[in-house]
């Protein structure tokens, strides 16, 4: 975005994926709030930072200006204990369709392996996640305690065997149930 540009000239190399700081919180909010048809994703993330169950919150940027973000939370789930759930991942609506939700996910899931988490889950569109490597959670014996289509609701080892000993029910943070 240089000069007068449109916003539709983004380059990759002008992101920024970085960790979320205090002064990020308003515009996160903004993001989550235009990308998704409610405020319900903007207000979980407000909460969950709140009860400080986040494990990871990053943002990228443009020229200073917050364009995307991802929130990655624990869930627990037997047999496993370093899984979190990646919700939400949102890119500003003008900007979406251009790399920087995959710049963000490839971002922090290389994070979290260097952190040595086991694994991750997603409710996501199966069109999407697995070009990440994600993959139906029930052939890891997952199961989502969402009642959600069979497809949507994916999975990821971050190391080896990672999710090897995983069985069953995923459970968000309660919060999720608020929604």
């Amino acid at each position: 975005m240089h000069g007068h540009g449109s916003v539709r000239e983004v380059s990759l190399d002008s992101v920024i994926v970085r960790p979320e700081i205090e002064a990020d919180i308003p515009a996160v909010h903004e993001i989550n709030c235009l990308a998704f048809e409610s405020d319900d994703e903007a207000t979980l993330v407000d909460r969950l930072r709140e009860a400080e169950e986040s494990s990871l919150s990053l943002v990228a940027e443009i020229d200073g200006v917050c364009v995307g973000h991802i929130f990655y939370s624990a869930v627990s789930v037997a047999g496993a204990d370093s899984v979190l759930g990646l919700a939400p991942m949102a890119v500003t609506p003008a900007l979406q369709k251009r790399g920087i939700g995959t710049l963000l996910v490839n971002h922090s899931l290389a994070r979290l392996r260097a952190e040595n988490w086991d694994g991750v889950v997603v409710l996501g569109h199966p069109d999407y996640y697995p070009r990440f490597g994600f993959r139906p959670a029930a052939e890891y014996d997952l199961k989502c305690s969402f009642d959600v289509p069979d497809g949507v609701f994916m999975a990821l080892e971050l190391k080896k065997n990672g999710l090897e000993d995983a069985r069953g029910l995923v459970e968000y943070h309660p919060l999720f149930n608020s929604f």
